[in-house]
């Protein structure tokens, strides 16, 4: 057996979208930590850039597509695993959207669909996968970790319908933590700061989220990729064996400021 955290370790990465994917990050942490890694894709583009990263970096790591929309791909891909592996030890959950739309106006203007459709993508697909997942973990149990953002918890301008959903698959996570922990399979989610990705490009203000957070937040700077991934892996390693339905903080502490005070002069 190799060294590292999660030597002999067999995980699913979900959501990599390009280098700059938090999903990505953890992935090339997991692989440093000794993991073998099975990725998602949803698509054709999606499926050259993932394919070219893992050729670039991973080569030989499994891939196979996967719309968290529909049970039938769901099904598909655990079948795929099923046949590779036979078990898993890991699910990395970063899948999430919204209409881009509904991220420039008022929350109270979202329409039904498109309400339907971000808690659909963003916070069912955790409960749907994860329930997939659970016959092919061991008997010793395991860990999924779903990636949030603080907007579930106070409102963040424009953020709009896409907090309500990440308020959901927390709200899940805890859930599925109650229902999973007798297996022994952990649920956690890690709430990071803003990070330059192909998401964040999305929506308004964001530039002004990454000033903000280093001008006020305790640590003074925005965090990265690498920040996110170390702790993820934590979560996923038995450094994190006695922590499940927990919402972990990533964002140099800016959560726990009560307001922005302005610097002394």
């Amino acid at each position: 057996m190799g060294h590292g955290l999660l030597a002999g370790k067999r995980g699913i990465i979900t959501g990599v979208a390009n280098e700059k994917s938090i999903a990505w990050a953890c992935a090339q942490t997991c692989h440093a930590e000794g993991a073998e890694l099975a990725f998602t894709y949803l698509g054709e583009a999606q499926e050259k850039r993932v394919k070219a990263l893992l050729d670039a970096e991973i080569p030989g790591a499994l891939m196979a597509p996967c719309d968290a929309t529909k049970d039938a791909d769901i099904a598909a891909f655990f079948d795929t695993i099923r046949t590779k592996w036979g078990r898993i030890d890991f699910l990395v959950h970063s899948i999430a959207y919204a209409d881009r739309e509904d991220l420039k106006g008022r929350y109270v203007d979202t329409p039904r669909d498109h309400f339907a459709l971000a808690l659909d993508i963003s916070a069912y697909s955790l409960v749907a996968l994860a329930r997939a997942a659970e016959p092919l973990f061991p008997e010793s149990g395991g860990s999924i970790a779903a990636m949030t953002y603080y907007g579930s918890e106070k409102v963040v301008p424009k953020y709009n319908v896409m907090g309500v959903a990440k308020a959901a698959l927390e709200a899940s996570a805890r859930y599925l933590a109650a229902d999973l922990g007798p297996r022994g399979i952990r649920v956690n989610c890690i709430s990071a700061g803003p990070l330059r990705t192909l998401s964040s490009a999305a929506f308004p203000g964001f530039r002004q989220m990454l000033r903000l957070t280093e001008q006020v937040a305790p640590l003074r700077r925005n965090v990265t990729q690498d920040d996110v991934a170390r702790s993820c892996v934590y979560l996923l390693s038995d450094l994190g064996s006695g922590v499940t339905g927990e919402i972990l903080h990533v964002d140099s502490g800016y959560h726990i400021l009560g307001m922005a005070a302005p610097e002394e002069t």
